[in-house]
Formats: C-alpha cells, sequence, structure tokens
C-alpha cells in the first residue's frame, strides 16, 4: 500500500509498531491504529490544562528603539509634564490678552516691544506688563504675564513699539504645561501593543527604555529526508521548507519570536537531539511533518521517548483538515507535531498554538465580554457638539467614536491641537471639515475615515465626564478581568449631558450644588442612577513658602489674593465640577489670571508650579506628588452616573462589583483619595 508522510485522508491512530509481512504479492504493513481521535475541544482542554496556569511571561526593559510591536508589561504614567512649558503655537508676540480688545486694523492697539525677545530653548527673563509685548517664536517660553500670543500676520512694528490690529482671547496661541500630557497622568496602560503612535508618545515624555511582556520563544523543527531549503537547486523527490517560513511568521504575526532549527533527516537520533536542543532554549516546540497513521510517523515515537510528563496529549484529532495533529507537553512547555501538508499545519496552528502564544505574549486578555473589531471602513458619525473652523482652509478632526442607545455612531473630536502627541496615539478615525465650512453644529452627522494603521475596536465600557485618577485604578483593575474600556473627557457637565442622551455607559461626575450644599446628586433625573465613587480633598495649590496663602484658612486666603496686585491665578475650564467651588471663593472677584482656563488638576498644579500662576483650585494629590503647599476647601464627591436602562450590561456591572470591592477601595485609598 501507498504511505504518505504528514497526508490527510488515512485512518489516523496511533502508530505504536510496524510488522512487516513477506507474501506472493510483496511486501506488505500491519500497524496499530490510534487508540482514539479526540474532537476539537477535548484536544483544546487537554492541551490547555497541560500548560496551566498560562499567562504573559516575566517582564523585560528594551531600549526604545526596539520597542515597535512590542507589549506593555505596565501602565506608563509621565514622568514629566508634555509640554513642559507654556508653549507659543505661532511667531508672533506675546500679549496680556486685554490689552489687545478692540483692536482692529483702522484702530491697532498699540503696545512697547519689551527690548529682549523670547529666545529658542531660553526661559525668557522679561515679564509682559500692561501696555507691552515680547516677541516670540513658534515653540518659545510663553513669559510671566502674557496669557496670550497674537500671530506675526496681525501685528505691524512701528519704531520700538508693535501695532496689534486684530484682539485675541486669553490662551489664545498657548499650549500650556501639562495641557497634552500631565506628569503622574497614565498615558498608556499593560498590554498596549506598542506602534509608532505610542512610541512617539514614549519618546516626547523623555523615556527611553520600557518594560516589556517577554516573547515567548518558539523553537521550529522541519523533519524529512523529502525537505530542502527554498534557495537550493530544485531536485527531483524534494520540496522546498515552506512549512518553517509560514509557521516562524505566523509565530511573530501571534508576539513569539522564532527560533529556526533548520531541517532534521528521518533519522531517530538526529530527531532525539534537535528536539533536545529545542526544549532546552524555547517556550514552545513546533514540529511539522512526521505524524500520521504510517511508519513515517517518526516525531510522535521520539516525543514519547524524550518528553517528560505529561507527554502526548493527544494524536489524532477530529478536524479537516488537521486530523494527524499531535499535542504534547513536557513539563509545562507545550510541544505540537502540525501535519506536514502546509495548509493543514497553518490551520491547526492557528486554531491551537496562536491562541496560547497570544496570551504568554501578552496580546490575548482573559476572555472578553464580546469579541470583534471594527472593519476599519469608512462610517456616518452624529457629532454632540458645535465645532468652529477657521474658513478658508480644509481641516482634519481626529476624534473618539462611541454609539449611542440605538447604536448610531458618536464622534466626539480630540480637541488637544496640532501640537499634541496623544490626539493621534487615542484618534479612532477622523473627518474634514471643507474649507469653504466656518462651523458644523451639534447634531450633524459627518463621514468618519479611518487612520491609517488603525482598526478601531469594540469595547466593553465606555465612559464620558470627568477625569481622575482613581478611575485610572478601576479600569486597571476592569482590564485585568478582560473588561476594555474607552474613557473620554469632556468634563463633568459634558458627561452627565453624554449619558442623557445615551452616547455611553457611565459618566464621571463631580458636580457642586449651593444650593443643597451636596454633590451629585441633585443634578439627577428621571432614568439616571448614582453609582458611588469616592471622594477627593479639594482645595487651593500654591507654591511652598509663599507667605501670601501659607498657614492660613483657604477662603480667606482666597480673597485676600484676588485683592493683591501681582497675584495670578489659574482658573478651571467652565463645566468642570472644581470651577463651581472656585467660584464660590472667589465670590465674584476677578483675580488676574482668571480668563485662563486649565483642563486638568494636573494642568493647574503644573501652572503654579512653574511660577505661572500663584494659585489655583486642585485635589491634594497634585500638591503632594508636585511638593506644592495646599489649604484645604472640601472633600468632594466623585461618582459614576449611570442611564437605568444599561446598569445590567456586562460592563457596567463588572465596573460597580469593582467599585464595591474592598481591593479596589484599598487601591484608591493607597493613591490618597478618601474611599
Amino acid at each position: 500500500m501507498s504511505v504518505s508522510r504528514g497526508g490527510e485522508g488515512q485512518c489516523a491512530g496511533r502508530c505504536a509498531g510496524v510488522i512487516t509481512e513477506r507474501g506472493r504479492a510483496g511486501v506488505t504493513m500491519k500497524q496499530e491504529q490510534f487508540l482514539s481521535v479526540v474532537d476539537r475541544d477535548e484536544a483544546e482542554r487537554r492541551f490547555r490544562a497541560a500548560l496551566e496556569p498560562l499567562g504573559p511571561l516575566g517582564v523585560e526593559e528594551v531600549a526604545l528603539a526596539g520597542a515597535l510591536g512590542r507589549v506593555l508589561a505596565e501602565d506608563i504614567a509621565s514622568p514629566v509634564d508634555v509640554p513642559g512649558f507654556d508653549r507659543s503655537n505661532m511667531d508672533g508676540f506675546a500679549v496680556r490678552a486685554e490689552d489687545t480688545y478692540g483692536a482692529s486694523e483702522q484702530a491697532p492697539r498699540r503696545l512697547r516691544c519689551l527690548p529682549e525677545p523670547v529666545v529658542m530653548g531660553v526661559l525668557p527673563v522679561g515679564e509682559v506688563t500692561e501696555g507691552t509685548a515680547m516677541a516670540i517664536p513658534t515653540g518659545g517660553v510663553v513669559p510671566r504675564g502674557a496669557d496670550a500670543v497674537v500671530m506675526v500676520e496681525h501685528t505691524r512694528l512701528d519704531g520700538d513699539h508693535v501695532l496689534v490690529e486684530k484682539p485675541v482671547t486669553p490662551g489664545r496661541a498657548i499650549t500650556w504645561a501639562g495641557t497634552d500630557i500631565a506628569q503622574g497622568e497614565v498615558v498608556l496602560r499593560a498590554f498596549d501593543v506598542l506602534s509608532s503612535r505610542e512610541t512617539g508618545v514614549l519618546a516626547a515624555m523623555g523615556v527611553d527604555r520600557v518594560g516589556v511582556v517577554r516573547r515567548p520563544r518558539v523553537a521550529i523543527l522541519s523533519t524529512g529526508d523529502e525537505i530542502i531549503r527554498p534557495g537550493t537547486p530544485p531536485l527531483p523527490g524534494r520540496i522546498y521548507d515552506s512549512n518553517q517560513v509560514i509557521l516562524a511568521d505566523a509565530v511573530r504575526e501571534a508576539g513569539g519570536e522564532p527560533v529556526p532549527c533548520g531541517i532534521t533527516p528521518d533519522a531517530p537520533e538526529a530527531v532525539r537531539a534537535a528536539l533536545l536542543d529545542a526544549l532546552a532554549v524555547a517556550d514552545l516546540v513546533l514540529l511539522s511533518g512526521g505524524t500520521s497513521k504510517g511508519p513515517g510517523d517518526l516525531n510522535v515515537q521520539v516525543l514519547a521517548e524524550v518528553l517528560a510528563p505529561p507527554g502526548i496529549l493527544a494524536h489524532g484529532v477530529a478536524l479537516k483538515p488537521g486530523k494527524p495533529l499531535c499535542l504534547a507537553a513536557s513539563g509545562r512547555k507545550g510541544v505540537v507535531v502540525l501535519p506536514g501538508f502546509p495548509t493543514s499545519a497553518i490551520f491547526t496552528f492557528h486554531e491551537f498554538v496562536a491562541p496560547v502564544l497570544r496570551i504568554l505574549a501578552g496580546r490575548a486578555r482573559p476572555a472578553r465580554l464580546h469579541g470583534g473589531e471594527a472593519d476599519g471602513a469608512r462610517t456616518w458619525a452624529r457629532l454632540p457638539v458645535s465645532l468652529g473652523s477657521d474658513g478658508g482652509r480644509t481641516e482634519y478632526v481626529l476624534v473618539r467614536l462611541t454609539e449611542d442607545a440605538e447604536g448610531a455612531a458618536i464622534a466626539y473630536p480630540i480637541g488637544k491641537g496640532s501640537g499634541s502627541v496623544t490626539t493621534w496615539s487615542h484618534a479612532d478615525g477622523y473627518f474634514v471639515i471643507p474649507r469653504e465650512v466656518e462651523r458644523v453644529e451639534a447634531g450633524e452627522r459627518v463621514e468618519i475615515l479611518p487612520v491609517a494603521g488603525v482598526r478601531p475596536r469594540r469595547v466593553d465600557l465606555v465612559i464620558i465626564g470627568s477625569h481622575c485618577v482613581g478611575l485610572d485604578v478601576v479600569l486597571a483593575r476592569l482590564a485585568q478581568r478582560g473588561v476594555s474600556s474607552k474613557l473620554i473627557a469632556v468634563g463633568s457637565e459634558g458627561g452627565l449631558a453624554a449619558v442623557r442622551r445615551g452616547e455611553c455607559d457611565a459618566a464621571g461626575v463631580h458636580l457642586y450644588d449651593a444650593r443643597t450644599d451636596s454633590y451629585n446628586t441633585p443634578f439627577l433625573e428621571g432614568g439616571l442612577v448614582l453609582v458611588p465613587g469616592y471622594g477627593r480633598l479639594q482645595g487651593v495649590v500654591f507654591r511652598a513658602g509663599d507667605a501670601r496663602f501659607e498657614g492660613r484658612e483657604a477662603a480667606e486666603a482666597v480673597r485676600a489674593a484676588a485683592q493683591t496686585p501681582g497675584v495670578v491665578m489659574i482658573n478651571r475650564n467652565r463645566g468642570s465640577g472644581t470651577r463651581a467651588l472656585v467660584e464660590l471663593l472667589l465670590e465674584g472677584t476677578r483675580p488676574a489670571g482668571y480668563a485662563v482656563e486649565a483642563s486638568s488638576h494636573h494642568a493647574i498644579g503644573a501652572a503654579v508650579a512653574q511660577g505661572r500662576a500663584d494659585f489655583g483650585v486642585a485635589i491634594d494629590i497634585v500638591a503632594r506628588e508636585r511638593g506644592l503647599g495646599f489649604l484645604p476647601v472640601r472633600e468632594e464627591r466623585f461618582d459614576l452616573v449611570v442611564a437605568a436602562s444599561r446598569v445590567e450590561r456586562p460592563g457596567v456591572r463588572a465596573l460597580i462589583d469593582e467599585l464595591a470591592s474592598e481591593e479596589v477601595r484599598a487601591a484608591l485609598r493607597g493613591r490618597g483619595l478618601l474611599a
């Protein structure tokens, strides 16, 4: 009879020996059949059970230059603010915005030009005061006293004066320190795969080495007297070794590191020596060929002799293609003999080996609540907010996508600006505003185009609203459970509006109601449920040792500072929970810096620590992390608001469970929160 090594279509069985009989018709062969052929799920169960506990391999540190494609082993928090200083976004003049009000080409505002311009890479020594301006290049450090930049095209020089022909508002053309990335902010999360977007973020933070999951090393042995290397002259009866190339690339795609072991002849001693060498250097071993019903079942025979327990787990699986597959383990190292035919080999690799490799490589998290990814095709989405555009030029707006209650796509613009590195890394797609359009209204539908190289994926939990370090703790815990999440930071009021419109699963809020002297509960309407979160201590942050604040009561210090010339504050953005507290403390006063709004607690801390402002209102964690002084004002509540119709969704239920767990409460207390 004809025997085909590694072939399909024959009766599969475990070859325990071969007996030859010489008859009048020639030599015939007898063999014992495989003892059993198991179904696919049982074969996988045995294989996985032998390798348990399965999880990512150890951590190794690599240079940033070699980090592309690697899997992060831990969350990455920024060691610095990005940008590290208040930065001009254009060439022009640093000014006080109020000095430009009413300016026009016919009636320009005349400002004295300070003699020393801002020099790139150098901190300015001068200060912009009333009626003055300082020349500044794109990327230059904004000098103290200035709260806006007038672009050079809107100015004219007149001796030692500059004529401003167009007014600007506070914050115009300035990126404040820490606005893009704040010191201590978790920017990248464990198990993220590093693409060029993420490596760019790491470089922007000054990180040159990063901890990644060690890649599983996979030894690949091709066996057979008929196998030859690609590139050698073709010979009768010989075939090129395509399996080693296919499997090596498939290992790379799954996050592993292939260890090619070349071609081993069909000799027990050679296979035995190659297998022992492979087991010594690899985490998993693949052999191709040599598994069938016939006398060429050499690899499986050698496995039975060489492997430590548990040894061979399944030889013969009810698959087409792939029936001759052999699954084994030596200790907790997987050993797999794949069928020799390339189609069968790659099919069974993806069915049984690739999932294990992805787990070892940190590319597969625990069981997800649902699977599936977006196909990256164009789609249409509704804008939840109005968006202005500078007329006369085409604008590309990067967005993060979510869905409303009916499953329609919603596109939240990422508003950090063109100088941001995280805008690109967070984007799910973008849309185009044509040059003739100056405004896109809330509710309009826009066409979303995919970002090159990005395949947006569905997540289990979408949170829109205020951001907090405590949320980082909770979301990290959820990720460990296999619950993926997306956080879109738009402030408490924006989050509350989003959850009312059905655009998210939960909103992070810390809204103060002066009438009831309470947080969040008064803002609930029909159909909304409050999920208790934790407390945060809000207060006035200032530079330690500043006698205007040190040792004083917060409200008294703020009122006095508001009346003191030269004292500059940094405000919070309208719509944030902290802004309401700021207004209470100020009691209607408008100190210098009132119009300059920071979008996060960390940005407040950066402004004060760097001397651009003298005080602001933030949580005590910011003060501790930056070595700032702190005057407590009140405990506020940071809670989650959920639509009653979504409470039983798996992702929302997981969020509620985590917030109630003692492990999370302890972790929150460890970050200085009141839980």
